[in-house]
């Protein structure tokens, strides 16, 4: 298979010279002070542009979403009122209407609202589902939406049974069959999602898979589950084509509108096929197909199914990246899509007759592009340096035109360090790419303190973005620096690369880990005395493997840890039973990798933190972890958050949490340049 490597030495500014810090830092309320653009939408004539917007209340700790309307020619101005929760916005196919969903007034859950475009006018509402409505599409006649109901009970019915639950003193769930939940809530067993239409005019709810006696994916769904033709007389959507709810077969079914019956057309595919999308000419229907059951980073291809011949092919097949969020382009001759390549998410164009492959951009991260029918393509646009813009971009040359001027006058007086992409001599000699960003004022005749970060999957890579929640550039401002390695196991760099730490886990990763901290202290600006580390989820059993092992690092962080391969069966998934077999079946598997096995080592100062809400990583896995610790008698700190997930979302526990953080690590490791 080809290999595409692409490794970019992406130096923003020479770390030669010595920068004097004259800003405020990149700091935690910094970060909660700025505007945080959605990925966009374009209306088919091209003339309006709408993103949603997110800001926060700090004192009042919550967040507030408007849609914002975007100009090609820089204008812009929120559409929808503060404190109207709003999402999904998407437009009528003569452009003269936005539709969203909103929870106003009385509404007991989310409702569509339309808005005329076209003139002066409030949003009406269109729908009113007691069990409330997501993943909506504007197609033809009708507006298209899911929303999770009971099967058998009419809406009135619904809306009964809805309050009986909501005044139910009692509090236990129950369940007979897996899922029982999902990353940070309970899935209901008793309800189903299903695909329901209203004309846009208004009318009935007219239910779409519920007659084919086929719902869609318990876990999760959403708007990308499901898709419905131009002409509206087909919908494909995402089932799983098996009983088996342990390790569900992700297929795509294919129904006649009305019908009453779904085929299956993914049946022999044992991985995951998803992502269902028509042409805009009617003729093929788009997804993506995996070919690994049990392996999500799998390289997902991009397939095409003829719906007159009924056949299937795929394209670009020696093509080593994966395809995702893509759009058909309006001559339904190619798509356009933000494909994760060698750590840099870069905005494509593939053919869909031959399959060529073609990079617009070059640097720096995009979102999920959005076109009109004459072809403006327009997309979010971020970095280790700035937060998402809206930007118009040439499809041509990816030179971008930037359409927003948010959070302009926050960063105006921030001082954002630099940063630099290298790559050194991981495991087996291996090229690993790793991101490298120095302080505020870094002086390189100085010696630095290191801040080694280790990111979560494992098959994620870090790429040229702006993080909210493990923001590099903040732990910089601190006076470290501060590193991401995209070690063995990294998407974005291939198969062969992504797969390589399957089923072993632990030690292709740590070494890359360890030989990046070697890289650094041949570095002359390092302090190798003053090296610290930290990861969370992926990153955070990587760091309690380190925990267990010979390292240089005088302290370390570890959030949301799988710590114990064993009671990690509590998740709303297992790491790797569909694929490699079960402890009971493989146990010299589990016993290899799992950290807990090394506690007899520990000995390193550890900061553990974790979620009561973390349903992808349960909270046990935390306290097992501090209790190991204070057993041993290391010096240990545990941060447990009641309402959290897997991810610190709110923004006063996100201030507690990079505090915390900062008071850990300085106090094991100096911080700035000496």
């Amino acid at each position: 298979m080809k290999k595409i490597a692409i490794f970019l030495l992406c130096i923003l500014m020479p770390v030669t010279t010595v920068f004097a810090q004259t800003g405020k830092p990149l700091s935690v309320e910094v970060l909660w002070q700025l505007s945080r653009i959605g990925n966009p939408s374009i209306s088919p004539n091209g003339d309006y542009i709408i993103a949603p917007v997110t800001e926060y209340d700090v004192p009042e700790d919550k967040g507030n979403t408007q849609l914002w309307l975007f100009s090609q020619d820089g204008k812009q101005r929120a559409l929808t009122a503060k404190g109207m929760r709003v999402s999904e916005p998407v437009f009528s196919p003569d452009s003269k209407t936005l539709a969203f969903i909103s929870k106003r007034d009385k509404d007991e859950a989310g409702q569509i609202y339309l808005l005329p475009m076209d003139g002066p006018g409030e949003a009406q509402r269109l729908t009113d589902v007691p069990s409330g409505v997501y993943g909506i599409k504007w197609v033809g006649e009708h507006l298209y939406f899911i929303s999770s109901v009971y099967p058998g009970k009419n809406w009135a019915e619904i809306g009964e049974q809805l309050k009986s639950d909501k005044d139910n003193k009692v509090s236990a769930h129950q369940w007979n069959a897996l899922p029982y939940s999902s990353f940070d809530h309970w899935i209901d067993e008793g309800r189903q999602a299903h695909v329901f239409r209203i004309a846009a005019k208004g009318g009935e709810v007219e239910a779409i898979t519920q007659p084919l006696n086929i719902e869609l994916p318990r876990s999760s769904q959403g708007a990308g589950s499901y898709d419905i033709s131009p002409d509206e007389a087909w919908i494909a959507f995402n089932a799983n084509g098996s009983d088996n709810q342990v390790n569900p077969k992700r297929d795509i079914f294919l129904a006649a509108i009305g019908s009453g019956k779904a085929e299956n057309i993914t049946p022999d595919n044992l991985a995951p096929d998803g992502s269902p999308k028509f042409s805009p000419n009617g003729k093929t229907l788009a997804f993506t197909r995996q070919h690994i059951q049990g392996f999500y980073a799998d390289t997902a291809k991009l397939m095409l199914f003829d719906l007159k011949k009924r056949s299937t092919k795929m394209l670009a097949k020696e093509w080593d990246r994966s395809v995702a969020r893509f759009v058909w382009t309006p001559d339904s001759k190619g798509f356009y899509a933000a494909i994760d390549d060698a750590a840099t998410r870069r905005l494509y164009h593939i053919d869909a007759k031959k399959g060529k492959v073609k990079a617009i951009t070059k640097s720096t991260n995009f979102g999920k592009p959005a076109i009109a029918k004459d072809g403006t393509l327009v997309a979010a646009n971020d970095s280790f340096l700035y937060p998402a813009r809206l930007v118009k971009v040439n499809a041509r040359n990816g030179k971008t035109t930037r359409l927003d001027s948010f959070n302009d006058e926050v960063l105006a007086d921030v001082d954002l360090g630099t940063y630099e992409s290298v790559t050194y001599k991981g495991y087996q000699d291996k090229e690993i790419q790793m991101w490298v960003h120095y302080p505020p004022g870094f002086d390189r005749s100085k010696k630095y303190p290191l801040m080694m970060l280790v990111h979560g999957g494992p098959h994620n890579a870090i790429s040229d973005g702006f993080h909210y929640r493990w923001n590099a550039q903040t732990f910089a401002s601190w006076g470290y620096v501060t590193a991401w390695p995209n070690f063995h196991g990294s998407s974005s760099f291939g198969q062969e690369f992504a797969d390589s730490i399957n089923p072993d886990w632990k030690n292709k990763s740590l070494e890359d880990v360890l030989k990046a901290a070697d890289w650094f202290k041949q570095q002359s600006w390092i302090d190798d005395k003053r090296m610290v580390a930290g990861g969370a989820s992926y990153g955070g059993y990587l760091t309690s493997i380190i925990l267990g092992q010979k390292h240089p690092f005088n302290a370390l962080l570890i959030h949301a840890a799988v710590y114990n391969m064993y009671s990690q069966m509590a998740a709303d998934f297992s790491v790797h039973s569909p694929r490699f077999g079960n402890y009971w079946d493989n146990p010299e598997i589990y016993q290899s990798i799992s950290p807990h096995y090394g506690a007899g080592n520990f000995n390193t100062p550890t900061l553990v933190i974790h979620g009561q809400l973390d349903y992808r990583v349960p909270v046990g896995q935390g306290f097992e972890l501090f209790r190991t610790l204070q057993t041993r008698g290391v010096e240990s700190r545990m941060i447990y958050f009641p309402d959290e997930n897997h991810w610190i979302m709110k923004p006063n526990n996100s201030i507690y949490w990079y505090q915390q953080v900062k008071d850990w690590m300085t106090r094991f490791a100096e911080p700035g340049g000496k």
